[in-house]
Formats: structure tokens, C-alpha cells, sequence
């Protein structure tokens, strides 16, 4: 930096740090790239870490470009399954539009339920497309447009959240819920799943 450059490549800086230290870094990583004024391409393929510390991201897959934005368009809407899987969206299915009306998208899931999707002018009645949904806006609470009906087959705790891992038909579904929302459940156990139809992203196969 001494040498004032235009541009500075930082290829996986952090990769060998434990991850307490990591996450303390990024933060100075970033505030000293704010000081200087420099532009930084920082090269990660932790999905965490390239959204703490970027002011755009281009995620690449196979040497192609499949997707370039700000973190919050990235994270809300992926473009590809590519991009979905990298930034973390655990549930992404295979389906076919069964219709599409007055705004919505009605889809079956390949091996699993039907679900009701919010059209943005890409789904066609009889097409097989890719859909996302993130697991935190799924929920166990009810309340949401689409209401699913599955079964506990496993419980990941992870401290400020658990992770609960439910079988619906043949699709195995992540539900994100918060340390606040902690309940008891057992694999085995009846529940249903809810979500709104925007929270189902329609996934592209390539960009």
C-alpha cells in the first residue's frame, strides 16, 4: 500500500485465520479500505464474509460472470441457482408452473408441494423452472399465503438460531427461526410450514 497503487488484489487474506480473529479482521480490512479511498477486489468464497465486506459483489462460476450487484440485490434476489446456493437460499426445488394468474404463479415441486408464487413475468404455464426460498422466511408459526404440511426429521441448533429440517412430501425444507422462537420439537413430529409467495425466488439455470 506503501506504493499507492490503483487497485489492490486481495486473494483469500483471511483463509487461514481462526474465525473469531477472521471476523475481526474484516471489519479492519474494511474500514482501512474506507480510509484509504482504494478499490479492493477481495477474492472469498465465503458468503458471509463477501457480504460483511462488499460494496459490490461479482460472483463467478467457472470463470463466468453469473451475477454482479450490491449485497442487498444479491441477497434479495439471485438470479441463477448458482448464485442462490451461494448466498445461502438451502431451498431450492425443481417444480412446474401449473398456471399463472391475476399476478401469481401456481407451481408444483418436483417430489414435493404446491406452492403459490408471486409472477414477475418469467413463469409460463407448463415450463419446469428453479424456485429459492431462504429459510428464515419460512416459518412454523402459520400465518403465510402458502401453508405446507410436513414432519420434523431433524434439529440443527446453532446457538443464536435453530436450524429445523422438515420433510414435506419428498422435499426436505430448512426453516431458519430465531433463538427467541425456541420450541420443543422431536423428529417425528406433525408441523406446518408457512411462507408469503414473495418469498419464492425464480431461478435461472445459467445467467
Amino acid at each position: 500500500m506503501v506504493l499507492e497503487p490503483e487497485v489492490l488484489l486481495l486473494d483469500e487474506p483471511l483463509g487461514a485465520l481462526d474465525p473469531k480473529l477472521r471476523k475481526e479482521m474484516q471489519v479492519e480490512v474494511k474500514d482501512l479500505q474506507e480510509r484509504l479511498s482504494l478499490t479492493f477486489v477481495f477474492v472469498t468464497h465465503d458468503q458471509d464474509e463477501a457480504l460483511i465486506m462488499s460494496d459490490r459483489i461479482a460472483v463467478m462460476n467457472e470463470g463466468r460472470l453469473e451475477q454482479l450487484g450490491t449485497p442487498e440485490e444479491l441477497y434479495e434476489r439471485p438470479r441463477t441457482r448458482f448464485v442462490a446456493d451461494f448466498l445461502a437460499v438451502k431451498n431450492i426445488l425443481e417444480a412446474r408452473v401449473l398456471a399463472v394468474s391475476a399476478g401469481r404463479a401456481q407451481l408444483r415441486a418436483e417430489l414435493g408441494p404446491e406452492i403459490s408464487a408471486i409472477d414477475d413475468g418469467g413463469f409460463r404455464p407448463g415450463e419446469r423452472v428453479w424456485v429459492g426460498i431462504r429459510p428464515e422466511r419460512l416459518s412454523l408459526s402459520g400465518g403465510g399465503d402458502n401453508l405446507l404440511r410436513g414432519v420434523v426429521e431433524d434439529e440443527i441448533y446453532l446457538g443464536d438460531r435453530t436450524d429445523w429440517r422438515v420433510r414435506v412430501g419428498e422435499a426436505l425444507l430448512t426453516v431458519a427461526e430465531g433463538a427467541s422462537a425456541a420450541r420443543s420439537l422431536r423428529r417425528g413430529d406433525p408441523v406446518d410450514v408457512s411462507f408469503p409467495r414473495a418469498a419464492v425466488l425464480r431461478l435461472a439455470e445459467r445467467p
